[in-house]
């Protein structure tokens, strides 16, 4: 569909290529451009508007205010009546009164009585809105403006003004307080000792009045006033506004003023209907608009929304199945019949839906008979589906106590619908009812056979179900095998299938939910069942994210750390590469500022992992910045599948190795080794070995022994050292002391600071 202006627009909501017709920015534009517009070339852009948008009180305020710009009344009139009583919303109401003085200003008394009345018929209608404050000042100074010709005309005329201002004070609007202000003032200044009694009475009401005032705008304030009525898209913003008019609809049905029953009720309809001008789209509001009022026992009111909702939602089948519920609930049989029929439609589109829920309301109320005709002449129809047999069948067994006829039903439907595995699971739930076994194996027998394997899985496990209540220990055996076979000819895992399984066994010797084994135990089976279903697929894809297959096989194969659970998702760790520090080394970063990064790596082997990748320089930049007690750390490192290696296994291999150690201070300024020292030339030795490692190993092994006897030394220096003013350097030097102190044995920890292992270390 086009919008007025021959533009399209595509909804981005709804997906793509499908028009929106209620694109709510193009109605705006166009509402704006047809103000600029002469009314003969407006008119026809509103009522396209209005199509659309038939709740939308700004568009007829627009529509409505043009013809009034042009003096054209019978228009004016005419718009008005369309628009009026659907859209109660007090600026186009506003713009009512406004037309209807000027039509009736010159025409004396009769006129004043004309717009009297049109006062009170508009606060009739909105006279609840919290906004509806001026509306009640405009009718109060109305009223104090009318002549009186006598004392009996100024008494009614003082009578009525009282009146209109003691309805305004108990009403929750913006001016209440106001209106509050001007009826103490217009009471003192008719008689203060007669106001005295009349204000102590009022003070209560309108005290209440404004407490749910304050109550009502906490809900008033979360509406979108300018929103549009559209066909719901799910939108957050859609959203939130459906859940701000459900609370302020059960704000109001709490009668928060416990004022009497009659004006409750006629605010929570003012609250609907103000609710359906923006939610005009939403089935579920018009519901609960409806059932609302039958249960408040207006049944008639229930009545007129459902049809004001079908005008709505002509499409929607909840709202008529709904309506044609309350009909025959009331006992209006015939219009119910016609609210069927009309979902039966011409019978070229019929659904199956259709004809099930028809079958049965005649089944209710015409009898068994009517039914049974109409199943004939429905199952004829090329939109007769499985569901309408088996419904059928179902309620002659169930309902007309006829197992004979449900039988024949399924039998009919067998010869059209063999093909669907669902109608063969219902008609097998049938015979087991009657308890006929025979049938039910000739069935499955009949059924497998017709049925291709990948859609016949469904029908084996009941199969076999079947066979576990009804049939011996062989039999059961034997469909299960047989189930085996013909599922394992179109299944990519068709060997794997064949092999028994405990989850079998499980399944055998279980009772509803009552299982052979514990809630861990099956659980671990359903894990391994999806292990063996998906254990070739996970084998191509470590292969194929393992590139060259530089990575040792021992250690980063089919690891069980990283198989996937049935709850749990695992990442991948054979697609982890290490970080490149190339990426940031142009935006001053530079790449030495990142050894740690190592160990960020495949933790089975970072050194494998790191050269792996590619990463040639940056894997001999991180060597040079690496200190040697690091590197021995590293070469030390276990061989662990996983990504998580065992603590335990790591504590236990760094105490037992010869790893180097002495202060921070010494290492952080010791030269690290040469790249070509470590690892050679990339292009001869892209990965480097244990040998070059155990080499590098030896050559600082002299450098060890230099590095204990200077760490013995420096021990001695700063024990004689008399001690500094920084209280942190006393706290280090204290630690240094007892850590060299208390050490003994073979090697163990050394302090938190200095890192001194003490003891033997060989």
């Amino acid at each position: 569909m086009e919008n007025p202006d021959g533009a399209e627009t595509k909804d981005q909501t709804t997906g793509a290529g499908m028009v929106d017709k209620y694109n709510v920015e193009s109605a705006e534009i166009l509402a704006n451009s047809a103000q600029h517009l002469p009314i003969s070339q407006a008119a026809p852009i509103y009522e396209q508007l209005l199509l659309l948008f038939p709740t939308a009180a700004k568009f007829w305020k627009q529509y409505v205010e043009a013809y009034m710009a042009v003096n054209n009344d019978d228009a004016t009139k005419q718009i008005f009546s369309r628009c009026l009583l659907n859209c109660l919303q007090v600026p186009l109401w506003r713009c009512y009164i406004r037309f209807i003085r000027k039509v009736n200003e010159k025409k004396g008394v009769e006129g004043q009585e004309e717009t009297r009345k049109a006062f009170d018929f508009m606060l009739g209608y909105v006279g609840a809105d919290i906004a509806s404050g001026p509306v009640w000042i405009e009718y109060i100074t109305f009223l104090k403006s009318l002549q009186a010709l006598n004392a009996q005309e100024e008494s009614q005329r003082m009578t009525a003004v009282r009146k209109a201002y003691q309805k305004a004070i108990v009403t929750p609007t913006y001016h209440v307080e106001q209106l509050w202000k001007d009826y103490e003032n217009f009471e003192n200044s008719v008689s203060r000792q007669l106001a005295k009694g009349l204000l102590s009475d009022y003070q209560p009401k309108y005290n209440s009045a404004r407490a749910v005032y304050r109550e009502r705008k906490k809900y008033v304030d979360e509406i979108d006033w300018n929103m549009l009525a559209v066909p719901p898209t799910g939108s957050h913003k859609e959203e939130l506004q459906w859940m701000a008019w459900k609370r302020l609809l059960a704000f109001e049905k709490g009668n928060p003023q416990r004022i009497d029953s009659v004006s409750s009720n006629k605010r929570i309809v003012f609250t609907y209907e103000q609710c359906l001008m923006y939610l005009y789209h939403y089935p579920d509001i018009w519901y609960d608009y409806a059932t609302w009022h039958a249960k408040s026992g207006s049944t008639d009111a229930a009545i007129k929304v459902f049809q004001r909702a079908l005008k709505a939602l002509p499409d929607s089948e909840m709202l008529k199945y709904a309506y044609a519920e309350l009909e025959e609930s009331r006992g209006a049989i015939q219009p119910a019949k016609k609210i069927y029929e009309s979902l039966l439609g011409d019978g070229v589109n019929t659904t199956a839906l259709a004809h099930i829920q028809f079958i049965r309301f005649l089944r209710r109320n015409e009898g068994v008979e009517a039914a049974r005709k109409y199943f004939l002449d429905a199952r004829k129809s090329p939109n007769c589906t499985y569901h309408v047999y088996v419904a059928y069948a179902l309620m002659a067994f169930c309902l007309d106590k006829d197992p004979k006829m449900a039988h024949n039903v399924f039998e009919a439907g067998l010869k059209r619908f063999m093909h669907e595995p669902v109608y063969i699971l219902e008609y097998a739930d049938f015979l087991s009812r009657l308890n006929d076994d025979r049938n039910i194996r000739a069935l499955f027998e009949r059924a497998l056979s017709s049925l291709p394997p990948e859609e016949s899985v469904e029908v084996w496990k009941r199969f076999t179900q079947f066979e576990q209540t009804y049939g011996d220990l062989a039999s059961m055996l034997k469909v299960e095998q047989r189930r085996k076979e013909a599922l394992s000819r179109s299944g990519e895992d068709g060997a794997s299938a064949l092999e028994g399984s405990l989850q079998e066994v499980v399944s055998r010797y279980s009772f509803m939910d009552l299982w052979p084994c514990s809630s861990k135990d099956l659980d671990h089976l359903s894990r391994q069942e999806w292990l063996a279903k998906n254990i070739s697929k996970k084998m191509e894809k470590s292969a194929i994210s393992n590139g060259l297959g530089i990575v040792d096989k021992d250690s980063t194969g089919l690891t069980s750390n990283s198989a996937v659970s049935a709850k749990v998702v695992y990442p991948d760790t054979s697609c982890m590469v290490i970080y490149e520090p190339r990426q940031k080394h142009e935006a001053g970063i530079s790449p030495s500022t990142t050894p740690g990064l190592v160990t960020a790596s495949n933790m089975s082997n970072p050194i494998i992992g790191l050269v792996g990748s590619g990463a040639t320089n940056a894997f001999d930049e991180v060597l040079k910045a690496t200190p040697p007690a690091l590197m021995s750390f590293l070469v030390n490192l276990p061989t662990v599948e996983g990504p998580t290696p065992n603590v335990d296994i790591v504590l236990s291999i760094c105490l037992q190795s010869d790893i180097p150690n002495g202060q921070a201070g010494k290492l952080g300024t010791s030269p690290a080794p040469a790249t070509s020292d470590l690892s050679g030339s990339s292009k001869s030795r892209p990965v480097p070995s244990g040998s070059s490692f155990k080499q590098l190993r030896d050559r600082q092994s002299g450098k060890r022994k230099d590095l204990d006897r200077q760490e013995e030394d420096d021990t001695a220096t700063v024990q004689s050292q008399p001690l500094p003013r920084d209280a942190f350097r006393i706290r280090q030097i204290q630690k240094a002391r007892v850590g060299t102190t208390s050490q003994t044995g073979s090697a163990s920890y050394g302090s938190a600071l200095s890192g001194d292992l003490s003891g033997s270390t060989g």
